[in-house]
This record gives C-alpha cells, sequence and structure tokens, in this order.
C-alpha cells in the first residue's frame, strides 16, 4: 500500500531536495503568482521525486525538482480553469424546467453528481472529512494538517485513499449496471 520512508531516503531529501525549498517556492510564485497553491504544488513535487528516486537515482536532483513542480503547477492551473469553467454558468441556464437535449445532458450529470455523492459518503469517517475539506471546499493540505491538527503527510494519504475508494465505487457501480 504505502511504502515506509527510510532514514536514508530522509538523508538523501535533506541533502538533494530540501537545500532548494526556499529557492523552488520563490521561483514558482514568480512564475505562477496566482491560481496555484505553492505548498501543494512543492509537495507534489517532492513526492514525486521522491518515488521517482526509489526506482532509479535521480542523478540531477534539483533540476528534476524544478521541472515536476513546473509540470505539477501548471496541471493545477489546468484544473482550475476547467473547475471555473464549470461554476461559471449563467443563472438563466438553471430553469426548473428545460427543453431540448440539454435535459438529458443534465440528467446524466445530475446522475453523475449522485453517484460521487454516494462514493464520498462511502468513505471512512476521517477520510470523507479530509477529503470533502480538500475537493469539495479547495483547502490545501497544510490548511487541513494544521485544522485538524494532523500531518501534511496524513492529509496526503487520505486524500490518495479517498480518490482510491472513490474510482473504486463508481467502478463497481458502473459495473453493477445500475447507471
Amino acid at each position: 500500500m504505502f511504502n515506509v520512508r527510510t532514514s536514508q531516503e530522509d538523508s538523501w531529501f535533506a541533502e538533494n531536495l530540501y537545500p532548494h525549498d526556499s529557492v523552488l517556492r520563490a521561483w514558482l510564485k514568480s512564475k505562477f503568482p496566482t491560481g496555484v497553491d505553492i505548498d501543494d504544488v512543492v509537495q507534489e513535487a517532492y513526492l514525486k521525486v521522491m518515488k521517482a528516486n526509489r526506482k532509479e537515482v535521480v542523478r540531477a536532483p534539483k533540476a528534476f525538482l524544478f521541472a515536476t513542480a513546473r509540470n505539477a503547477a501548471l496541471n493545477a492551473l489546468r484544473y482550475a480553469k476547467v473547475r471555473e469553467e464549470h461554476r461559471a454558468v449563467a443563472m438563466e441556464e438553471c430553469d426548473f424546467v428545460e427543453e431540448g437535449s440539454e435535459v438529458h445532458e443534465r440528467v446524466a450529470r445530475n446522475q453523475e453528481l449522485e453517484i460521487l455523492t454516494k462514493a464520498i459518503q462511502s468513505l471512512p469517517d476521517r477520510c470523507r472529512q479530509i477529503f470533502t475539506l480538500r475537493k469539495v471546499y479547495g483547502m490545501s493540505q497544510r490548511e487541513i494538517a494544521k485544522k485538524l491538527n494532523i500531518s501534511a503527510r496524513t492529509v496526503n494519504a487520505q486524500i490518495t485513499i479517498g480518490v482510491n475508494k472513490c474510482a473504486d465505487f463508481v467502478e463497481r457501480y458502473c459495473a453493477s449496471g445500475k447507471l
């Protein structure tokens, strides 16, 4: 499930990645002044670089870290843009009585939301709480960790578990023919 961190990995992180933390954050803020949660991007970059280093020794950790952080920030921007597009629905489009082909699309979307809601409700309490704070309310992992008095690593692990369990729930639901 989750790999246990070793003291060797801790040392590698402390020697090769962490010394670049402040420069990385400043660089990200200069390149992505808005629309990106720098803390989340940095944490995601650290995790990806550490995973890559487990598989094969990363020969240029600083360069790999910055490239990974840049890609994570770009993905975050893309995700934020898509999320904003979904929020930007004009009030006129929110009629209770609709006509045309859009009705079928709305019904399908509502069914998908209902399935996703059931998937989230099926999560264990703590996982559901963390997942909801992150994915629904958009809180950063650091904010969640502080609010719940837990480590950011625990928050990250619970979000990963939540995403995987929700995906499994939706897959099982669809396979059961209820959709």
